[in-house]
């Protein structure tokens, strides 16, 4: 297995649930927050918050994960002292088919929320990866626990957020970046959460309320990279290429090709630029 990223030195800020718990503003993201300094994975830890009955909106945040993942069993490398961790805990009262939208959500704020912050346009590679100057800063990792009638139980939605990061194995320099790597300045990683879950907050409740990504698709294609531009879709049926349009209600990717419009789910390839990862 790789790992997706590394860490190096501390920041010199104190991150914790108190200084978090004083920064937000949110009416029900975060509510209930638990902050690990070392844990074993927070999307772990909120799931079994959700089986013992915590309440939608729980937070779990750490400063160092031993047993991040990330997507396709990949090990997600989950240093002390520089990055964020964190997991939300979410009950929606919505299909369980929609709930896989919920990942585009969570990107769109996570991206929104580090523009406004770190006074940098962070993008997005569809469908959730965050890039800023063509290098992957944060990662998420969605998981859906299930009724016994196939309801959702609550769904996990897991962010890794490199923010303070000095810098990268030369393997994955070229991919890798982290807020200070593309800023040159250090972030509080206690506003960087709280400005997250405000703007997750008002994504979350307009998804849900129309059921689609309708309310969010304008703000997202604004912040979408491939929009535009020339993409290679890895389809295992086979690779082609087209260019991207945008995304569906749904958030599937449009992809203009040969003067027709082919809907990419994102659950079943991968897209790249003609040249590189974005």
């Amino acid at each position: 297995m790789t790992a997706e990223y590394r860490g190096s030195k501390k920041d010199d800020g104190e991150f914790g649930r108190e200084q978090i718990s004083q920064v937000l503003h949110t009416k029900w993201a975060a509510g209930n927050l638990f902050f690990h300094e070392v844990t074993g994975s927070t999307n772990t830890d909120a799931a079994l918050l959700g089986r013992k009955g915590a309440p939608h909106g729980t937070l779990v945040v750490a400063d160092q994960q031993r047993s991040g993942r990330g997507r396709h069993g990949r090990v997600w490398e989950s240093p002390a002292g520089s990055n964020i961790f964190m997991s939300i805990l979410l009950r929606p009262q919505i299909p369980a088919d929609k709930a896989p939208m919920l990942t585009i959500v969570m990107a769109l704020a996570l991206a929104e929320g580090i523009s406004d912050l770190c006074d940098v346009q962070a993008g997005i590679k569809w469908p959730n990866d965050i890039v800023i100057n063509k290098h992957k800063i944060c990662g998420i990792l969605t998981e859906m626990h299930l009724n016994g009638d196939g309801s959702i139980a609550d769904v996990v939605i897991g962010d890794g957020i490199n923010v303070n990061t000095e810098s990268f194995p030369e393997n994955i320099r070229d991919m890798a970046g982290s807020l200070l790597t593309e800023t040159g300045k250090k972030t509080d990683r206690n506003l960087l959460v709280a400005a997250v879950m405000r703007h997750f907050e008002e994504d979350y409740d307009a998804f849900c309320e129309a059921v689609s990504l309708a309310p969010l698709k304008d703000a997202y294609e604004k912040k979408l990279l491939n929009r535009g531009n020339i993409v290679r879709v890895l389809d295992p049926a086979g690779e082609y290429t087209g260019t991207a349009q945008g995304i569906t209600e749904t958030g599937e990717l449009i992809v203009e090709r040969d003067g027709r419009e082919i809907f990419v789910n994102a659950g079943e390839v991968s897209v790249r630029g003609l040249y590189g990862y974005v």
